[in-house]
Parts: structure tokens; sequence; C-alpha cells
């Protein structure tokens, strides 16, 4: 009687074993984009450097209602929104409270050619901190399904 009881805890036990790793490894093959970037620390960093490389973009800086909006917006409320973007739609556990991609984009008459040159940054960022392409992949599908939102005018010269 004592040997089966012994057989069925070590059962159990081989059970509560296996079972336990499997989820432990079903929850690593499912971590979010969020975790696999960092976290919020990581991602701030990020966005402090492409938001940097924005501003000085001459693309960008030649359109003037892009212009006039830096100098309504703080640089530091930039970042701030724009990380708490990405931190949520990659699956952290901020919540974004800006206003929505089309709101903030409608006035900024954005090109095609202003949305490209946004892209080329972003890309040359994410390089710099070394993201693994499966993560930037996932990154820039996110960043493309906001640009019908954003680019609301042909690039010049184009009709």
């Amino acid at each position: 009687m004592q040997s089966i009881a012994k057989r069925n805890s070590l059962l159990v036990a081989a059970a509560f074993v296996l079972l336990t790793s499997a989820t432990f490894a079903q929850e690593k093959k499912q971590a979010s984009l969020y975790d696999r970037l960092g976290g919020v620390y990581a991602i701030a960093s990020v966005v402090d450097d492409f938001i940097e490389r924005l501003l000085v973009n001459d693309v960008l800086n030649a359109n003037p209602a892009i212009k006039e909006a830096r100098a309504r917006v703080p640089k530091a409320g930039l970042k701030y929104r724009v990380t708490e973007l990405v931190c949520q739609v990659t699956g952290g556990p901020q919540k974004y409270t800006g206003r929505s991609m089309k709101d903030a984009h409608k006035h900024l008459n954005i090109t095609e050619k202003e949305w490209d040159a946004m892209v080329a940054d972003f890309k040359v960022t994410l390089n710099k901190f070394k993201v693994p392409a499966k993560e930037q992949e996932e990154l820039i599908g996110i960043v493309a399904s906001t640009k019908p939102d954003i680019v609301m005018a042909p690039a010049a010269g184009k009709k």
C-alpha cells in the first residue's frame, strides 16, 4: 500500500513538473513584443533617439506644417506620448492617452516622401539599438498600419 501511495505521489510530482515546464515554455514562446524589446526603459531609449533624428531631418523640416507643430509641441511631451503609444501597441501595461493618429497628423499634410524619410530614420534607430530582425519587422508592421491615418497628401509633383 505504501509503495502505491509513493508511486502515485511521484507521478503527481512528475506531472506537476511537466505541466510547469510546459507552461513556462509556452509563456516564453508567447512573450509580448514589449517584453522582447526590453520593456519601457528600452523602448523610451529607442524613442528618444528616433525623435531626435526626426527633429533634424531635412525632408521633414521642409514641411512648414511640421515645423510649426514642432514649435508648439514640447520635445519631451512628444517623446512621452510616442513612448506611451509604442508600449501599448507592443503589449505593455502603459495606456496611450494622446489623440488618434488621424487627429494628430491631419493638419500636417504628410507626404509619401516624408513618410519614407520617417521610416528610414526609424530603421536607423532600430539598427543602432541592435533590435533583432523579427522584432524590427513587427515594429515596422505596426508603424505601417498607421500610414493611412498619417499620409494625407501626395508627394510634391505627384498626383
